[in-house]
């Protein structure tokens, strides 16, 4: 056989260890975030469980940092996991809604429209700088979406419990002057929402360094 051949075989050969390197390599990673995104998906359950109320804005506004979990898989992972996190969330929550899905439905939107844009701007350039920039964009985007989704989706379903002048009333204890759910919505919900975006953005500041290793299996033993 002449030195050609056999330096022909030896590089194939060499190349196809790479890719059998590179293909386990790569289901191990898989695995590895499947299985982080199962548990940041329980984890987000869980919190969404923990809220509380807060001054200024109607009883029935609960805070909560539910989104944390697919914040920190977003920037961990990336967007499409964070989203995901958001969606397993809100189906395993399907099993006890008392909105007919709906309130699950608009929060999954809020958390996609929070972490998809946060995980974007952070994936391009994977520094500080870009995750602050990317979270505050994405907490910012979560709260103009809150409008339309809460004024078409979700107090349509209240309605059904309650009159929109009730709901109403209910902002005008705090605030006279509001008029209609438009106002109440960017006057109270819109801020509301981006505080609580802001929550999450902070416990991911100052968290995501001691996490993200052990998500992606580069902790130093």
């Amino acid at each position: 056989m002449s030195k050609p051949v056999e330096a022909a075989k030896t590089a194939k050969t060499v190349s196809n260890e790479r890719n059998d390197l590179t293909a386990v390599g790569k289901k191990k990673i898989n695995v590895r975030y499947l299985t982080a995104t199962a548990m940041l998906s329980a984890l987000s359950f869980v919190l969404f469980f923990i809220q509380f109320s807060t001054p200024l804005t109607p009883e029935f506004l609960k805070m909560d940092i539910s989104e944390l979990p697919a914040l920190i898989g977003s920037f961990s992972m990336g967007p499409v996991y964070g989203v995901l996190i958001c969606l397993i969330k809100n189906l395993l929550h399907l099993t006890i809604t008392s909105t007919g899905g709906v309130g699950e439905l608009s929060n999954f939107i809020l958390g996609a429209a929070f972490v998809l844009p946060a995980g974007l701007i952070y994936q391009k350039h994977k520094t500080k700088k870009r995750a602050v920039i990317g979270a505050l964009l994405g907490a910012a985007v979560m709260a103009i979406v809150s409008v339309p989704s809460n004024y078409y989706i979700v107090y349509p379903v209240y309605t059904a419990f309650m009159p929109m002048d009730t709901i109403i009333n209910m902002y005008q204890v705090i605030l006279p002057g509001v008029k209609n759910l438009w106002q109440c919505l960017l006057i109270f919900n819109m801020p509301f929402t981006f505080i609580k975006g802001l929550l999450s953005v902070v416990v991911t500041l100052l968290v995501y360094k001691h996490i993200s290793p052990i998500i992606k299996g580069t902790r130093k033993k």
